[in-house]
């Protein structure tokens, strides 16, 4: 079993900037990618943007040039550096994480969310 915890959340002034952070633990054998989602309420949960392990990026559009992905392998650690922030920007964010433990296949885990309100 994986267990992600994620950490940064909170209120922000449209414009200011928020760091992210999800630590992955348990019986982790690989890991294969990790990434952030968000889901406002009414609308489905989207891709904001994913990391592989090794290094490949991926970014919704919306968050291009704005927000800033990163890994530490060493610490299954994925942070979400997000700047120049806009009320359309507030949502639940959730960290995922497709990993294989040292007794199953890869399996998609999440995390439990965490808010992150732009407002002024």
């Amino acid at each position: 079993q994986v267990q992600l915890v994620e950490s940064g959340g909170g209120l922000v002034q449209p414009g200011g900037s928020l760091r992210l952070s999800c630590a992955a633990s348990g019986s982790i054998a690989r890991l294969y990618t990790m990434g952030w989602y968000r889901q406002s309420p009414g609308k489905q949960r989207d891709l904001v943007a994913s990391i592989s392990s090794g290094g490949s990026l991926n970014y919704a559009d919306s968050v291009k040039g704005r927000f800033t992905i990163s890994i530490d392998i060493a610490k299954n650690t994925v942070y979400l550096q997000m700047n120049s922030l806009k009320p359309e920007d507030t949502a639940v964010y959730f960290c995922k994480a497709l990993a294989a433990t040292m007794t199953g296949p890869p399996y998609a885990y999440w995390g439990q969310g965490t808010q992150v309100t732009v407002s002024s």
